[in-house]
Order: structure tokens, then C-alpha cells, then sequence
């Protein structure tokens, strides 16, 4: 049974940097396309970043240049790097895992998902 587990989220200001893990249990991560993925309250989830072991890193216009995607196969964990948070990036994050790589920005392209973390970006 594949498992997701984000960590890392809270309470920061403007201009201070997060970074978000998803600990994957069940397969190895570097089989997977993985995605991250963020939602406000009556928004659509919306595409952050995604990777997988032969394409990408590929991100969000929105985030180009501030966040970065990485996977660790030996911890069998992808992180997002967030850096220079701005109050718009207010959202619970979510990451995902997806048995193909096409459609990487599409949610349902994702078959596992977790549980999603907080982060709060204050001005």
C-alpha cells in the first residue's frame, strides 16, 4: 500500500524560506512521477512543481525561481524548497504520485495523494 506523508509547513513572513518533505512508503519514489500541488479554500488545487527519474524538475510560472523540487531515492523522499514566500503562496500543499508522467500539472493524472501541510505566509 502506497503512503504519503508531507511535513513541514507553518507559520513564516514574507521572504522566509520552507521546505516541505513527502515521505513515500510502499514503492520506491524514483518509480513514481511525483508532484506537489497547493489549495486554498474554494480555489482549484493548483500545480506547484513535479519530477520524475527521467524528466523534469518542471514548476509552476508562479514559482519559477523562488521554489525547487528534489527527490532522495536513498530516503525515498521529494522535497519542495520554498524560498522567498510571498503571501499569495498561502496554502495547504499537497504532494502526490502518479504511475505516468503525462499531464505531470493535472491532479487527476495523481493516483496517491497525502494528507496535505499548511503553510502560512504573512506580510
Amino acid at each position: 500500500q502506497v503512503q504519503l506523508v508531507e511535513s513541514g509547513g507553518g507559520l513564516v513572513q514574507a521572504g522566509d524560506s520552507l521546505r516541505l518533505s513527502c515521505a513515500v512508503s510502499g514503492r520506491a519514489v524514483s518509480t513514481f512521477m511525483m508532484g506537489w500541488f497547493r489549495q486554498d479554500p474554494g480555489k482549484e488545487r493548483e500545480f506547484v512543481a513535479a519530477i520524475s527519474w527521467n524528466s523534469g524538475p518542471f514548476l509552476a510560472d508562479s514559482v519559477k525561481g523562488r521554489f525547487a523540487i528534489s527527490r532522495d531515492n536513498a530516503k525515498n523522499t521529494v522535497y519542495l524548497q520554498m524560498n522567498s514566500l510571498k503571501r499569495e503562496d498561502t496554502a495547504v500543499y499537497y504532494c502526490a504520485a502518479a504511475n505516468f508522467i503525462n499531464n505531470y500539472d493535472q491532479p487527476p493524472a495523481y493516483k496517491y495523494w497525502g494528507q496535505g501541510t499548511q503553510v502560512t505566509v504573512s506580510s
